[in-house]
């Protein structure tokens, strides 16, 4: 059974996903390398990780996934 996260970690993650991507165009960038350090904090420390269900690597496998997930189906439904 897959867990549910927090809507707005999967947002940081969805955000953290689009701005590793728009860093892998322009790898010179600093804005976009300080927004990744940010998010990547913004994620880690979420409260959401505190809970002891929620400490191993599967979890953060699954939430990357279902961000990933979440994206596609917005881009489909703008198509």
């Amino acid at each position: 059974m897959a867990r549910i996260f927090p809507p707005d970690l999967v947002q940081a993650q969805r955000e953290w996903t689009r701005t590793y991507d728009a860093l892998a165009l322009q790898p010179f960038r600093t804005v976009l390398r300080r927004r990744l350090q940010l998010l990547s904090s913004r994620i880690a420390r979420h409260p959401y990780w505190s809970a002891a269900a929620g400490r191993s690597s599967a979890d953060r496998t699954e939430l990357r996934r279902q961000a990933r997930a979440a994206e596609q189906h917005e881009k489909r439904r703008a198509a």
